[in-house]
């Protein structure tokens, strides 16, 4: 690694996206001027999204991989980066067996997902890339498979810091969201750019982006209706009482509001009086809830329309994941899949975010690295 750290190279940064789903990481990344040439996935239905949207004709496409990460080698990752740039790998592992919906369950580690950290780290000691980039929940920092990853880092040569948590409105995501973000460098620390956005007007900053700054142009639309300018612009149809409910039910408040024959009977009970967030309404002048894969389920979360007597449409869900409005994830005129979309969006990496992650490295890169 000393001979590494000794390297002269170009300020030029390739990435390879492991884990890239339909392209969140990757299309920041490519906004912050970073070219990501390839990405890997088992799920080969993420092809035509990961490969189709580019910020700018200036991209170039990227290569799309659907493969097992535990079945791809090393060899094959340093074939995809090209010679001389300074190599990137990214991996943002699935978070589902480390969020806190699942951390009380005594199987989890039995989750085929749960060792994909440790893959993850296998290519990295294998190749040796000059920088890493890694996403996750913030629980995560609690297991004992992320501390044998960090330590694996350390033992590497690697420089960062492990309990990078980035409150997501910091940096323009519309959303309640917390995320660790751990960013290793060969050649030192990597600092997060300053936070661009604020929720208090003396700090100068800009404001926090709302509900209404993301979603509150969009054409209105009833439940299970699809606006016919935009296929994912369509919310799913609610049961005749969820109709009741949601009718009955007020911005920012809880299923309290409720008339007693709506309520469902775990309120009834002390275990479900805490669950105030289902069936709710979103804010308008507020932030949204984090965007899970079910955000277009009413019963899921804070998923309520402000207004509308729906839950929120995909495209509502992929803009505040601060997806571009024309990005495209599905080919043109294929039949929509809904449950399938909404985990495309909900799994992803806020767009915004990912620039922010690329924006930080390229600093660093122009601080440390001679050319």
């Amino acid at each position: 690694m000393d001979l590494l750290k000794e390297k002269k190279s170009p300020l030029s940064i390739s990435a390879v996206d492991l884990f890239c789903g339909v392209g969140g990481l990757k299309y920041g990344l490519q906004q912050a001027g970073i070219d990501v040439v390839a990405g890997l996935d088992i799920d080969e239905t993420c092809k035509y999204p990961f490969e189709e949207n580019n910020p700018s004709e200036e991209n170039n496409k990227s290569k799309f991989i659907s493969k097992d990460i535990c079945k791809f080698t090393g060899a094959e990752l340093s074939e995809l980066y090209p010679e001389d740039n300074i190599k990137l790998l990214v991996g943002c592992a699935p978070c589902q067996p480390f969020s806190a919906q699942t951390r009380k369950n005594k199987n989890r580690s039995s989750d085929e997902r749960w060792s994909l950290l440790d893959e993850f780290g296998r290519l990295i000691e294998e190749v040796k890339p000059e920088l890493i980039a890694f996403e996750n929940v913030p629980l995560i920092r609690k297991e004992t498979i992320f501390t044998d990853f960090t330590k694996k880092l350390r033992s590497l040569g690697y420089y960062f810091d492990s309990k990078l948590i980035v409150y997501c409105p910091d940096y323009g995501v519309p959303q309640k969201r917390r995320r660790l973000v751990l960013l290793a460098s060969i050649w030192g620390e990597v600092e997060l750019i300053p936070k661009r956005h604020s929720n208090s007007p003396e700090d100068g900053l800009l404001p926090f982006r709302t509900v209404k700054n993301a979603i509150g142009d969009l054409p209105k639309i009833d439940d299970g209706q699809e606006y016919e300018h935009d296929q994912l612009h369509r919310s799913r149809k609610l049961s005749d009482i969820n109709k009741r409910r949601i009718k009955q039910s007020k911005p920012g408040r809880t299923w309290k509001d409720w008339d007693e024959e709506l309520r469902l009977p775990c309120h009834k009970k002390d275990s479900g009086k805490g669950y105030t967030t289902v069936y709710g309404r979103m804010e308008w002048n507020d932030l949204a809830p984090t965007i899970t894969t079910q955000f277009n389920n009413l019963g899921s979360g804070r998923f309520g329309h402000p207004e509308q007597h729906r839950a929120l449409s995909l495209r509502e869900g992929a803009l505040l994941q601060t997806f571009p409005e024309g990005y495209k994830f599905i080919e043109p005129d294929s039949p929509i899949t809904v449950g399938r979309i909404a985990a495309y969006i909900g799994n992803a990496v806020p767009v915004d975010l990912a620039k922010i992650i690329g924006e930080s490295i390229r600093k660093h890169v122009r601080e440390n690295v001679n050319e």
